[in-house]
């Protein structure tokens, strides 16, 4: 599948353009860029043609599929521009800052046939379903709790996570992580209980923030995260009887071999699991998702609801 991708971020340059480029059933056949130099240089690097704007790449009728790695504020016009190409569409999370907003996209692909999907990799990696497994055949009896953290060290005063207008702050950035963990462990309804966002002095966007989320069964989501900390990367379930513990839950190298701890009255044992490759299992799934013409949304609607029901709880967006 003949794949360009629209824009030259650094999440692009750094995970999804090397992994696209290794894949066998992608081909690259462009980046494009509103800044020729960056195109040219890009495209070098990753030994595919340069593009100067968004709207020359879209016109390009050999380009079938395209990657949009823009800020999360540019993301709706330029993946509704994409659909209105017959493009299918990969796009970074989060797909949209307005759950209505998402809602539109995914209506409009699906009334086009053509595949849109939010790239939210971690789901991917197996260690996930391992853990789902274990879950479900009892082995911490039974669910009561999600704790899930992910944060990072301060960025640069200039990067475009600082930048409101761009759809910038912690929980578009880091938050969507465990957010999306709920999503992906609690099935079923999940409702925000209530929720902070921090905002550190002198910057424009939160920086931080914590989430209580409810499921209709009564287990409960508590969620942290934070753009100027520590790096953390985690998540437990906790059970009637025991609770799993898993680390670099998010963002694993693909040479990482997970190890997934398991504590109950019997004492702590470890679970190893064999390296995955997440990022590629994503764009497998992105291929695949074309091939079938079916992408589920499900989750995607259901995170975007509850990004948005967090900042209201916070006190934002009232």
């Amino acid at each position: 599948m003949r794949v360009g991708v629209m824009g030259c971020a650094e999440i692009a340059r750094r995970r999804i353009l090397p992994a696209m480029k290794a894949h066998p059933l992608i081909e690259l056949a462009a980046v494009a860029s509103r800044d020729a130099a960056k195109a040219a240089e890009t495209a070098r690097q990753f030994d595919c043609r340069p593009v100067v704007g968004y709207e020359a790449l879209l016109a390009d009728d050999t380009v079938r599929a395209v990657y949009v790695p823009l800020p999360a504020a540019l993301h709706a016009p330029w993946v509704e521009a994409a659909l209105a190409a017959g493009k299918h569409v990969l796009a970074e999370k989060p797909l949209t800052t307005d759950p209505a907003r998402t809602r539109e996209l995914l209506d409009t692909a699906r009334a086009r046939a053509v595949v849109l999907m939010e790239n939210v990799m971690f789901v991917h990696h197996a260690q996930h379903a391992t853990v789902s497994r274990l879950v479900a055949e009892g082995e911490i009896g039974e669910l009561r709790s999600l704790h899930a953290t992910f944060t990072i060290p301060a960025l640069p005063d200039d990067d475009i996570r600082h930048q409101p207008e761009l759809g910038g702050g912690s929980l578009y950035d880091v938050g969507v992580y465990p957010v999306r963990a709920a999503v992906h462990f609690l099935r079923g309804k999940l409702e925000v209980r209530g929720a902070v966002l921090e905002h550190t002095p002198g910057r424009r966007v939160d920086t931080a923030g914590a989430a209580l989320l409810r499921a209709r069964d009564g287990v409960t989501a508590h969620l942290a995260f934070g753009m100027e900390h520590a790096y953390q990367s985690r998540y437990e379930l906790s059970g009637s009887s025991g609770r799993i513990l898993v680390d670099r839950a998010f963002t694993p190298p693909a040479d990482h071999p997970p190890r997934i701890l398991i504590e109950s009255r019997a004492g702590t044992r470890s679970y190893p699991l064999p390296p995955d490759d997440q990022v590629a299992n994503t764009l497998t799934a992105f291929v695949s998702a074309v091939r079938t013409g079916s992408c589920a949304s499900a989750d995607c609607l259901a995170q975007a609801d509850l990004l948005a029901g967090i900042r209201r709880a916070a006190g934002l967006d009232r």
